[in-house]
């Protein structure tokens, strides 16, 4: 079992390099005056055979994973965030394979990148499924919902380039200053990458015990502890000292490790953008602007809709129909108003609020494209803040 582990650890790390290689060379295809044609094309067909080969490193993961554990593993928030990842990996691939649009696996790449990197301030050992997770429903409810939502992302990378390359950034406006939020969380992701790797390469650790439930609780600190747990006692000496404690409505399991976590995201992901915009003296938007001007807005914008008219049924079969099933069997009823189940809702109502505005309401292109941002904006919440602050029948992931 302990080769299986360690095999699995391995693909995933070699899947994650992968992506990374294959992202550079999608940036070689950008087409200017100064790249040849063929060296363009080279470039894409190398880029997408590594990125294949890194989807089946990662397939491999999944399955050596599957073995150790005995059971889908999508049971906990490493295994499940991972998973994710690959899905929106695999949806990229399928439309890349029908588009033909290099310029997508610039952006799609490094947000599975991101997602991924996420996954990793969550425990990643093997455990025992609880007893409401020991049924078959498992993988048919989570890998349906993972799948709908990698296929949805792939519409927020298709709106982002949309919105990057036409929304004029010679201007200050709300538009631009929407836009540049969004460049400006999509810093903080990328910080928490670097600050995460850094300590980690440090093999920095710090241990605090809290109470949580009435019960005495350890948890491991992977970056020094800006916020400590709530009421928590540091245990492990010539480490910094925490500033002050996690607010104690944050419910989640390891609240104050991921608070503080989010906390050095932000610090790190601030610092990179104003090193961005201070070496640049432009925003974010407006440079990246200049590595689009051969986009095709009308074909980018088809993407947008055809992500989310084939992931809105995929989400709907897994998030409603197939959650609803499960919970019948697992807690006698359909429906509650867990936090997950809430939000659930919420992101199946606002994307056929989507397809209704588009279809009905004639709303193509900038609007589109904006709501294919919010929308990923609504499944982040569910993805991180809703296991971070709130707390349900679904805390055991």
């Amino acid at each position: 079992m302990s080769s299986l582990i360690e095999t699995s650890s391995t693909m995933l790390f070699t899947a994650f390099i992968l992506y990374l290689v294959a992202t550079f060379f999608f940036g070689f295809t950008i087409k200017d005056k100064n790249v040849e044609r063929k060296q363009s094309n080279f470039a894409g067909k190398l880029a997408i055979t590594l990125t294949i080969i890194g989807f089946i490193a990662q397939l491999t993961y999944f399955i050596t994973r599957w073995m150790a554990s005995g059971h889908a593993p999508v049971s906990n928030m490493f295994e499940f965030v991972t998973f994710l990842g690959m899905c929106l990996v695999f949806a990229f691939i399928i439309i890349y394979f029908i588009y033909k649009l290099s310029i997508l696996g610039l952006f799609a790449l490094p947000i599975a990148m991101l997602i991924i990197a996420y996954a990793s301030m969550f425990p990643t050992d093997i455990a025992p499924l609880v007893p409401s997770l020991q049924s078959h429903w498992l993988q048919i409810h989570v890998t349906t919902v993972a799948l709908g939502q990698g296929i949805l992302f792939i519409s927020f990378v298709a709106g982002l380039i949309y919105l990057i390359h036409g929304i004029d950034q010679s201007t200050r406006s709300g538009r631009t200053v929407a836009l540049e939020a969004v460049m400006y969380t999509i810093f903080l992701a990328i910080g928490f990458i670097i600050i995460s790797s850094v300590f980690n390469a440090m093999n920095y650790s710090a241990t605090f015990e809290y109470r949580l439930n009435g019960k005495t609780e350890t948890t491991e600190y992977t970056l020094p502890a800006i916020a400590a747990p709530y009421e928590g006692t540091l245990l492990t000496e010539d480490v910094m000292k925490p500033w002050f404690e996690t607010p104690s409505w944050m419910h989640g399991a390891d609240a104050g490790r991921k608070f503080n976590t989010v906390i050095w995201s932000f610090l790190t992901g601030s610092v990179l953008y104003g090193l961005v915009r201070l070496l640049f003296r432009k925003r974010v938007a407006a440079i990246i602007q200049l590595l689009l001007k051969n986009i095709k807005p009308d074909l980018v914008d088809e993407i947008n809709y055809r992500s989310v008219a084939i992931g809105f049924p995929v989400f709907t079969l897994g998030g409603l129909i197939f959650a609803a099933i499960w919970a019948q069997i697992a807690w006698g009823r359909f429906w509650g108003w867990d936090p997950k189940e809430v939000w659930a809702l919420v992101t199946w109502f606002f994307y056929a609020a989507y397809l209704h505005l588009r279809l009905s309401r004639g709303w193509h292109g900038e609007k589109s494209a904006w709501l294919a941002v919010i929308g990923f904006g609504i499944i982040m919440f569910n993805l991180i803040v809703v296991n971070l602050v709130l707390a349900g029948l679904h805390s055991y992931a």
